[in-house]
């Protein structure tokens, strides 16, 4: 090749690849057009591979000029993408400005469910009444389930059709029917005198309508020591009922059965749904059942090695969702676990 046409090819260059540069718009066009005149293997770069063509004595100044061309169209390159950044920075600082004028959003934050509020707000009833709360296991051995608690092997609660039976080769589990389990945990632990509540959720294997659930929450309460009698059981219902739902409301004890208790009643309050008139929560009866209660079984607290004849106690069972009703006259039981946050924001501001 001649320094003439060497020279004359690289002009045509420099001159396309201006005439390029001048058209480009954004910085991904940029780094195309870098890619085909000024990258590794661009066409600037391929002019100096042909540099080796030349005649020795043209080299030189062949050379230099085409580095000047490198060089003029590196700054070239490099003017026009601080151009295009600062475009870029610009608009992208338009698109997103902020108007400090504007009110500002309310952040949403969590609350804490109706449930839990009710559970907390019993912990402390209870507490002033000298109980301390506990906690038990969900998922129970029939050992402390039924057979602590009176409840023999052909007794109807553990069938299936009454109770979620957990698969197991070993021994019966099953979902707790009912906090008492820890009536019996608890005592085998501890010597009279006792005074606990037992929050938490139980399962029951039945149909659901407004005032009953398959899974709820239960509030089991024991007391055992010298001398415990069904007056004191009734005291600490009445202060219950008086703290939560006020001085107006009824209450009433009716003789009932359950194998853990001797004698066994129900403990019932007039609904505030209807005030007593009756209505689809209560049945038409106007009494909204609360749980049932009574004595413990002679036979329950021999069976954890307390001597019935020196110690007695009562043991009280409470729907945690009813007490809610009660207290907000809320119709359906199953809204606690809809998970509806229109219903569950009313109690935003019941949140300590």
């Amino acid at each position: 090749m001649q320094r003439a046409e060497f020279e004359s090819q690289l002009n045509e260059l420099k001159d396309a690849a201006e005439r390029s540069l001048t058209g480009v718009s954004g910085l991904e066009d940029l780094q195309s057009w870098e890619r085909e005149y000024i990258g590794s293997k661009g066409s600037l770069t391929l002019m100096f591979r042909a540099l080796g063509g030349l005649d020795s004595a043209d080299r030189p100044e062949a050379g230099r000029l085409l580095n000047q061309v490198k060089q003029s169209l590196t700054a070239t390159f490099e003017n026009r993408e601080t151009e295009l950044k600062a475009g870029a920075t610009a608009a992208r600082l338009v698109s997103e400005a902020v108007d400090v004028t504007l009110p500002g959003r309310q952040p949403q934050t969590g609350n804490a469910h109706p449930v839990s509020l009710m559970i907390d707000e019993l912990s402390e009833i209870f507490a002033l009444m000298g109980f301390q709360t506990v906690f038990g296991p969900e998922v129970e051995t029939g050992r402390y389930n039924f057979d602590l608690l009176n409840i023999p092997s052909d007794h109807p609660a553990r069938d299936v059709w009454d109770t979620i039976i957990m698969d197991t080769l070993s021994e019966e589990i099953v979902l707790r029917t009912h906090t008492s389990p820890m009536q019996a945990r608890v005592m085998e632990e501890s010597k009279p005198p006792v005074r606990v509540i037992v929050p938490g959720r139980v399962y029951r294997y039945e149909a659901q309508d407004a005032s009953h659930e398959w899974m709820f929450h239960q509030l089991e309460g024991l007391a055992v020591d010298s001398n415990i009698r069904m007056s004191d059981l009734k005291g600490v219902l009445q202060e219950l009922a008086r703290q939560l739902f006020g001085p107006t409301r009824r209450i009433r004890f009716r003789c009932d059965f359950f194998p853990f208790v001797e004698p066994g009643v129900d403990f019932a309050v007039d609904c505030a749904i209807c005030n007593g008139k009756g209505c689809r929560v209560c049945k038409q009866s106007g009494w909204l059942e609360m749980g049932g209660a009574g004595m413990v079984h002679p036979r329950v607290l021999a069976g954890v090695g307390i001597d019935p004849e020196v110690y007695t106690g009562f043991a009280f069972g409470l729907g945690i969702e009813r007490l809610l009703m009660m207290r907000y006259g809320i119709s359906d039981i199953r809204a606690f676990a809809g998970n509806d946050l229109r219903f569950l924001s009313e109690f935003a501001a019941l949140t300590v």
